[in-house]
């Protein structure tokens, strides 16, 4: 069954996200990240305390501008082989997952209320290198590997998952039937390259389209990630039914190939102006855009850059 039936996003309102944590925390708050991952903070204070620092002004822009917050999980490296990588056992991942929602939840309750809702975001990441996977699953295979972390989020104070960076087509299905199992809600978003397509070379329509059909239409809704608009501008001119099913967007600051960052030794950030515009003018194209936010290279000034130029345009 469609979720999207009971979508929560439905209203049309702007809701706003975060930007690019895992940067932010590297080159703005001088944060050691080992395997780009954020869940290994949650274990001390000091590590909570930066979370906090990166994350409230998001939370603080979304108040002043009245938009509904999506407020993600530090959980988006938190699964098996990564978290093997990083010295964690099952157990372990399954402790520290909650705890990422734990921490959320405390996010939430300490934050003064404004009239629209925040949502807590269970992130889920792919299971390889978010840029070129080194082997591909099938989506059976998929499900199997994302379903313990999905059980977790759902036995939890998780309201949506979402599925951040896919690179493949057969991994985000295993991911959606996973968290279907789990009773939660899913998104799922892609990564394109400087082409518009996947890292897998399939069409950004294609994957979606797939999935779509392969699930009964059964995600929330579709986004993209971790590229620039000019990299995926020229993949949406083509039209069709498919383009509504895409809700959100949270764009890197930097022009650069997924190659060309992996290789740079310092961050890329863009143009914040630049970045608002370019968002503003998808307005047309993508007719159910509601979720803002950014991805690498983005911080607090990009998200406001893109939240003003939205509800200004």
């Amino acid at each position: 069954m469609a979720h999207r039936d009971r979508h929560p996003f439905d209203d049309g309102s702007l809701w706003l996200t975060d930007a690019g944590a895992e940067t932010a925390l590297i080159f703005h708050q001088g944060v050691d990240l080992p395997g780009f991952a954020t869940f290994p903070l949650l274990e001390s204070e000091t590590g909570r305390a930066a979370l906090r620092e990166y994350i409230e002004p998001f939370l603080g822009l979304a108040r002043e501008r009245n938009a509904g917050f999506v407020l993600g999980t530090a959980t988006w490296r938190a699964n098996p082989d990564w978290g093997t990588e990083l010295g964690y056992d099952e157990a372990a991942l399954e402790a520290v997952n909650r705890r990422a929602v734990e921490f959320a939840e405390e996010l939430r309750a300490g934050t003064p209320a404004w009239d629209r809702p925040v949502l807590i975001e269970g992130v889920l990441g792919p299971r390889g290198d978010a840029y070129a996977p080194s082997s591909l699953m099938t989506a059976a295979e998929a499900e199997r590997y994302h379903s313990a972390q999905l059980q977790t989020l759902g036995d939890s104070a998780t309201d949506i998952a979402c599925a951040l960076t896919i690179t493949y087509a057969d991994e985000a299905i295993g991911m959606v039937r996973a968290a279907e199992a789990a009773g939660l809600p899913i998104s799922v978003s892609f990564t394109v390259e400087t082409d518009g397509r996947l890292p897998s070379g399939q069409t950004l329509r294609a994957a979606i389209e797939q999935v779509d059909g392969e699930t009964d239409g059964a995600p929330l809704h579709y986004m993209i990630n971790c590229a620039h608009p000019t990299h995926f501008a020229g993949a949406l001119s083509d039209g069709g039914p498919w383009l509504e099913r895409l809700r959100g967007l949270r764009a890197n600051a930097s022009t650069l190939s997924h190659a060309e960052l992996d290789e740079a030794e310092d961050l890329d950030d863009g143009d914040p102006a630049d970045l608002g515009r370019r968002h503003a003018e998808l307005r047309g194209t993508l007719p159910n855009l509601t979720l803002l936010g950014g991805c690498c290279g983005t911080d607090i000034r990009h998200v406001t850059s893109i939240c003003d130029a939205w509800l200004s345009a």
